[in-house]
């Protein structure tokens, strides 16, 4: 119902105290939604609202950009999974059940498998190809800590898409229509956002791109060049290096120096007097259950997604401290890259550094005048760190700036990652049989709710984007029981509704100071009050929710004006 007196909006005035972030906080306090267990909510009428204005708009652009509509199954029986290998390699995040057959199932996370298994049976020819299909589902994945909301839940709703072809450079223009009408989507959703490179993750491929939405709660890390249009999440940027320097023509000396008690970076640095770009920092990692050791600058970090990358692994995870005792034989703070048995990676930007500082593998001691290639000669060089704000773009070498964002889509190039195991193939114009060529896309429809909260909202409450607002307006008697303020509400309240402006419409009992603050909690773009004060000189008080004052405008022309504001706000 739009009356709020027959409305559902239970509104909180105290803050819940598992909220932490403000889309939380506000979803909650609003009566956008209800938990019911941690990470998994109830959407009530306000909320479901918002929530099928993004799937609406996410419909209409894969619809206008040639993608089919379907609905597979949450349970999904675990030999799918075991067919592509995923059944093995997903982690605990897998909300694995049996039924009372024994039979082993998935709540699925992501559908790959399940698609695959459906086109593999019906499309045999290149003629049934290109084809792109997509669902608007709720998803699950069992997170260790959700938090935050609908930005770490463990149910949310998901728009996933997938599709197929006969070569890989029609892949490619399949993978293109996506991320531009990924781009659309998120336009008409009023956020601001970039598209960034980002590493394929447990889904796989050759090539992924994430929509970040810029804010300051974004978990994310996002690195963008000022000149160029390169931009990619820190795990998987690219950084121009320089060439390695030139060795020194007198190399200092390697001395053990004593350190007692020293093993942090901070401490080293302190104690012996050297910048924290001086010191080679050792980290032991286990990948897929054996150590390797990762060297970075003292004041740079290792980027576990490179590392991975780079060896192959399926996980990679920092060591014990009884691992790293047992691959160095120093305990956690003394280890060093010098004698080591095991594999040993060190970032580029270690190529050539002479007279550093590293652990020397035994207690209190640390050497000095390190040389990288005459002390630790077998050690591999490759690009393993993270970027940070000021390296250079690896494309045209100028300064990285540095963005918090929130992931709310993701497009991956699969390739045939899924339908060579699986057996999707087709027969090909030559007669031969070959494995079609995949790419799946991801939108969080929940998280792009939350997200937007995230971006628009002030001290007292949601400021929605028009295009997903529960209500272009909200509509308020500031004398509800005042005949003529009651006829002029109901009046514009039919007028607005007939020119399909959706009105919330405050009809409570309730004094104006209630119904303001209300109004800022939920967020609704414009705000039309109406008063005796006012209507006694034919105006009424028109408030968009982001404006710092009210603005009077004719209540016979209320209607017309309020409805082309939202028709201008919804073109965009």
């Amino acid at each position: 119902m739009s009356r709020w007196t027959q409305a559902f909006v239970p509104t909180l005035k105290e803050v819940p105290a598992e909220a932490q972030v403000v889309s939380h906080v506000y979803l909650l306090r609003a009566g956008y939604m209800r938990k019911v267990a941690a990470g998994i909510y109830s959407f009530l009428p306000l909320g479901w609202r918002v929530i099928k204005k993004v799937e609406d708009i996410i419909r209409e652009e894969m619809n206008r950009a040639g993608a089919q509509e379907i609905l597979m199954p949450a349970a999904v029986p675990a030999e799918l999974w075991q067919e592509s290998g995923r059944w093995q390699k997903y982690g605990p995040e897998l909300l694995r059940f049996k039924d009372r057959k024994q039979a082993d199932f998935l709540i699925g996370p992501t559908h790959e498998e399940v698609v695959v298994d459906m086109v593999r049976r019906d499309v045999k020819s290149y003629r049934q190809l290109p084809m792109n299909l997509y669902q608007v589902q709720s998803k699950f994945r069992d997170e260790a800590r959700p938090r935050a909301g609908l930005l770490r839940g463990r149910e949310f709703i998901m728009k996933d898409a997938y599709s197929f072809d006969a070569s890989e450079a029609d892949a490619r223009k399949s993978y293109q229509a996506m991320y531009d009408a990924y781009t659309r989507i998120f336009k008409r959703c009023g956020l601001s956002f970039r598209a960034v490179e980002a590493d394929t993750g447990n889904i796989g491929g050759s090539l992924s791109h994430e929509f970040q939405v810029l804010a300051q709660s974004g978990e994310d890390k996002i690195v963008s060049c000022t000149q160029c249009d390169y931009a990619a999440n820190v795990e998987q940027a690219e950084i121009k290096r320089p060439a390695p320097p030139a060795p020194p023509a007198a190399p200092a000396e390697l001395a053990k120096v004593h350190t007692p008690g020293k093993k942090g970076i901070d401490d080293v640095v302190a104690f012996l007097g050297v910048p924290a770009g001086r010191m080679v920092k050792t980290l032991v990692f286990i990948a897929d259950g054996k150590p390797v050791v990762a060297l970075v600058r003292g004041d740079r970090d290792v980027n576990e997604v490179k590392l991975r990358r780079l060896l192959g692994a399926t996980e990679v995870g920092l060591a014990s401290d009884a691992a790293v005792t047992e691959a160095t034989g120093a305990p956690v703070g003394f280890a060093g890259p010098r004698g080591l048995k095991v594999r040993t990676i060190a970032d580029l930007d270690l190529q050539g550094m002479t007279d550093a500082v590293t652990g020397t593998n035994e207690n209190d001691h640390h050497f000095t005048g390190f040389d990288m290639h005459r002390d630790a000669p077998e050690v591999e060089f490759a690009d393993i760190r993270l970027a940070v704000e000021g390296d250079p773009c690896p494309r045209c070498g100028s300064p990285f700036e540095r963005f918090a964002g929130i992931e709310v889509g993701q497009v991956f190039f699969l390739g045939t990652k899924y339908s060579e195991p699986m057996g999707c193939t087709f027969l090909g114009e030559d007669g031969q049989l070959r494995p079609m060529v995949m790419g799946c896309y991801g939108i969080g429809v929940t998280r792009v709710a939350a997200s937007a909260i995230e971006q628009n909202n002030d001290a007292d409450g949601i400021i929605w984007p028009m295009a997903l607002a529960p209500y272009h307006v909200q509509l308020l008697t500031l004398q509800a029981k005042d005949a003529d303020v009651v006829a002029a509400a109901e009046r514009i309240y039919g007028e607005l509704t007939a020119a399909g402006i959706e009105v919330l419409y405050d009809d409570r009992d309730e004094r104006p100071g209630t119904k303001f603050k209300d109004a800022d909690l939920l967020g609704i773009p414009l705000r039309l009050a109406i008063g005796k004060k006012s209507l006694a000189d034919g105006k009424v008080e028109l408030k968009p929710r982001r404006a710092k004052a009210a603005e009077l405008i004719p209540a016979g022309d209320a209607a017309g004006i309020i409805a082309a504001r939202v028709r201008a706000e919804l073109a965009g």
